[in-house]
């Protein structure tokens, strides 16, 4: 059984969103008051960003969309600055993942020293200076011609909250996206997509999506940067004309392309992981790569993780009847929840945003599929369901289940710290290399 603390806990926090939910029943928002809308409520807890590599993990936020207020953190993990012949050899096995010394040892290793080209050398920075720090350990990024690096896989990550709550900024998703970056060895990219009950249905889910392409117009620039190449030319000497245009362009391109991502990024091999409703949009954003094919180019979704799914359906599972009051999302709670989601003349429980199965889609084509459920959890029968109609198409869709486990056990502040949560985020790193690794290089299994 789950612990006194999370118990006591748990009725807080139900008592604090179910106020919240009811207010927002009873008083009804106009979606035309606030077309812009909300990634993060004003009593959220955020953390700030940080470019620093104090616990091995900097980042930094991003507004990437001018018309709504759709944003991104990016995790980058300190292992990236390594050169690509430091990357992890291939003798890396499940103990050496599982052992948090060997992965700060491993970290460690591969930081390079901290003796950054000088700020006011800017030619210098251009040519040479990819992994360039200043002198207080911030990362400054990239020239727009980068030179040899390591390419990471990107994760994006969406958050929790029951659509309605919850932040890619928040300070349990921040630690959680760190955890993740550095066990996993990935760029995490947490998307602030749009909340409830500003903005309904399909508006997160749209976020999501345009989060994916945006992806892919950032590696599609940052090439076009790349082959434009840039000279090094001596004081006095002179620029033909189609060498200024170049210059032109490159000076240009740096300014649209997200450094980060263009010198440490390897969208290729993409990760969707999703926790709570943000599994139900990662689960949505997997089925439209499909269907999107090359067009995403060089974007390719190749696992997607999805913990504790917030899907609901009309006809009750065995867990939904006996779980039903569960801990800190119980049903009736959830229920208005999805009611402040769904459009009014659209409210259903077999609404496609939250019941899979009741999709007239083809599930053989979707990407390797992870799920995680919680023994303590209403929702865990129909989330082993959707996983078991992977299986049965030849999807690998594994299922990991933990015991005395609740809603949110891995990303919940007061639970990261958790013995659960931490074998959660090793699981996840041990189950996503087995298809962001390079072949030869994959770990043990």
């Amino acid at each position: 059984m789950p612990s006194v603390a999370v118990k006591l806990y748990s009725v807080f926090f139900k008592f604090l969103l179910k106020q919240r939910l009811q207010s927002w029943i009873q008083d009804p928002i106009d979606e035309s008051s606030n077309p812009y809308g909300v990634t993060t409520r004003p009593e959220e807890s955020v953390s700030a960003p940080n470019p620093c590599f104090t616990d091995g993990v900097a980042t930094k936020d991003i507004h990437i969309d001018p018309f709504t207020a759709l944003c991104i953190r990016i995790f980058l993990p300190e292992s990236s600055l390594s050169p690509p012949e430091q990357s992890h050899p291939k003798s890396h096995l499940r103990s050496s993942l599982l052992d948090p010394n060997s992965i700060n040892h491993r970290r460690n290793s591969y930081a390079p020293s901290d003796t950054g080209t000088p700020r006011n050398d800017s030619r210098r920075s251009s040519l040479d200076g990819l992994n360039s720090r200043s002198d207080n350990n911030v990362y400054r990024g990239y020239s727009p011609q980068p030179q040899k690096c390591r390419k990471l896989p990107i994760m994006l990550q969406f958050h929790g909250g029951g659509w309605v709550s919850g932040s890619n900024e928040s300070v349990a998703n921040d630690f959680f996206c760190r955890r993740i970056a550095k066990l996993c060895d990935v760029i995490v990219v947490a998307v602030g997509y749009r909340l409830a009950p500003e903005n309904k249905y399909p508006a997160a889910f749209d976020d999501g999506l345009k989060v994916l392409n945006w992806l892919g117009k950032q590696a599609n620039l940052a090439e076009c940067c790349k082959s434009m190449g840039s000279g090094a030319r001596g004081v006095g000497a002179e620029f033909t004309k189609a060498e200024v245009q170049r210059h032109i362009v490159d000076a240009f391109g740096a300014s649209m392309v997200e450094p980060w991502l263009a010198a440490h990024g390897d969208p290729s091999r993409c990760v969707l992981l999703g926790v709570s409703c943000g599994a139900n949009i990662a689960d949505y954003v997997a089925c439209k790569a499909i269907e999107a094919g090359k067009r995403l180019d060089p974007v390719k979704v190749v696992a997607q993780v999805l913990m504790y799914p917030f899907f609901i359906g009309s006809i009750p599972t065995k867990s939904e009847t006996r779980l039903a009051n569960s801990y800190f999302y119980d049903m009736p709670m959830c229920l208005l929840a999805w009611k402040l989601f769904l459009p009014e003349e659209k409210f259903s429980l077999d609404h496609p945003a939250g019941n899979p199965l009741i999709l007239d889609r083809s599930l053989k084509r979707m990407p390797p599929t992870l799920t995680i459920v919680a023994e303590h959890d209403w929702m865990r029968d129909r989330a082993i369901a959707y996983s078991e109609a992977l299986r049965n198409v030849n999807v690998d869709a594994p299922v990991l289940e933990y015991k005395d486990a609740v809603h949110e056990f891995a990303t919940l502040d007061m639970l990261l710290k958790t013995p659960q949560a931490q074998a959660c985020a090793e699981d996840i790193a041990i189950w996503v290399k087995k298809y962001i690794s390079f072949r030869g290089n994959e770990l043990s299994y």
